[in-house]
């Protein structure tokens, strides 16, 4: 773990940070489509992101769901802070989208090393920060974008998460990380494959031009 941590975080942290985390954090492997957290549960971990990709997803109180941010190497959830401190349960689901991996951290660890580390205390505002902005370019793509550009903008955007431009991924799945029909999808995608932005292949989208 000490190796995996060092590659990323030894540029973010304290030497000493570092150490605290290798003693009481646990690693976990989150294989592709496994659930890493889901709604309602109890908060009492925060993860690290060593390597993979999270897909957080709010779900609405008739089960609709959107599609909120992608974790990355390197990101924490910030939701996790306060709902861990204030002791919340999850409002929110995360699912990985390709085979992860993440340390977690216990939560009584969270206030002290606020305290205590400088570098914490901006990884957490940092975390903050672009979660945020993540969450205002996900209002604005749904107040301002018309559908055909909210799903080339999500393939584009997920291709770059994914570090390939060939995308496993059904209609189905689209539909429901756009909370809309699968219809609607099917439509769209011959769309902006006839405008040259996407090959359809099955259970496959290729995109060419972002």
């Amino acid at each position: 773990m000490r190796a995996k941590l060092d590659d990323y975080f030894s540029v973010v942290f304290e030497p000493e940070l570092i150490e605290e985390i290798l003693k009481v954090g646990t690693l976990k492997q989150i294989k592709a489509g496994e659930l890493m957290i889901d709604v309602g549960d109890e908060l009492t971990q925060v993860p690290l992101l060593l390597n993979g990709a999270i897909k957080i997803i709010r779900e609405d109180k008739n089960g609709d769901e959107i599609v909120l941010y992608y974790l990355e190497r390197g990101d924490t959830c910030a939701i996790s802070f306060v709902n861990c401190v204030h002791q919340r349960k999850s409002i929110f689901r995360g699912i990985a989208e390709k085979d992860s991996e993440a340390v977690f951290i216990p939560v009584e660890k969270i206030e002290d090393w606020l305290i205590k580390y400088k570098s914490w205390r901006h990884f957490v505002v940092d975390s903050y920060h672009l979660r945020l902005l993540e969450m205002v370019e996900a209002i604005e793509s749904l107040a301002f974008l018309q559908m055909d550009d909210r799903l080339f903008k999500y393939l584009s955007d997920k291709a770059k998460i994914m570090r390939s431009t060939t995308l496993n991924t059904t209609h189905q799945e689209l539909a429901d990380d756009l909370n809309t029909s699968r219809v609607v999808v099917s439509r769209l995608l011959k769309q902006l494959e006839r405008e040259n932005k996407i090959k359809l292949n099955r259970n496959k989208i290729e995109v060419i031009d972002f």
